[in-house]
């Protein structure tokens, strides 16, 4: 109780304490394996259901300073331990769009998505994609836990595994 009413005694430096740390993340930024940020990785619509459109520059540096740290730490135990979240991996799913360059899959394919994602075919096949530019697609888990990325308007799919 005693700390609750510190930092709320101290808020000034409870947000300069924040800002502190979050300049690991700024300072990752001028790299190319930067970490995305909680904006880079939900859809318009998702960050806006959440709220955090309303949120200031600081307290999304801060909210993703957190999420790295427990990326990093806490996530992995929590998919190994948490039935919630076992649950949820099953529903996985990815809908994106391909780079506009796309043209198919030849058995090595990597397909870039416009959400920054990157998956690499894991199964053999071709298929020739003649339809508009970047198509959109569904990537899913079948039965045994594997992905699948389909075409959405051809109904086509190859088994695919994420890369980053």
């Amino acid at each position: 109780m005693q700390l609750v009413r510190l930092l709320v005694d101290h808020g000034a430096l409870l947000l300069l304490l924040l800002a502190l740390a979050t300049l690991p993340v700024a300072r990752a930024a001028d790299d190319g394996d930067a970490f995305p940020g909680v904006e880079a990785l939900m859809s318009d619509e998702e960050f806006s259901a959440a709220g955090l459109d309303r949120l200031t520059p600081a307290q999304l540096e801060a909210l993703d300073a957190w999420l790295l740290r427990f990326t990093a730490g806490e996530a992995q135990a929590l998919q190994e331990s948490n039935e919630a979240v076992r649950e949820a991996e099953k529903d996985y799913e990815v809908v994106a769009r391909l780079s506009a360059d796309f043209d198919g899959w030849t058995g090595d394919t990597v397909f870039r998505l416009d959400n920054g994602q990157v998956w690499r075919q894991r199964l053999d096949g071709r298929y020739v994609y003649r339809g508009p530019p970047a198509p959109e697609v569904r990537i899913s888990r079948n039965f045994f836990g594997f992905f699948k990325m389909t075409l959405v308007d051809e109904g086509r799919g190859v088994g695919v595994s994420r890369v980053r």
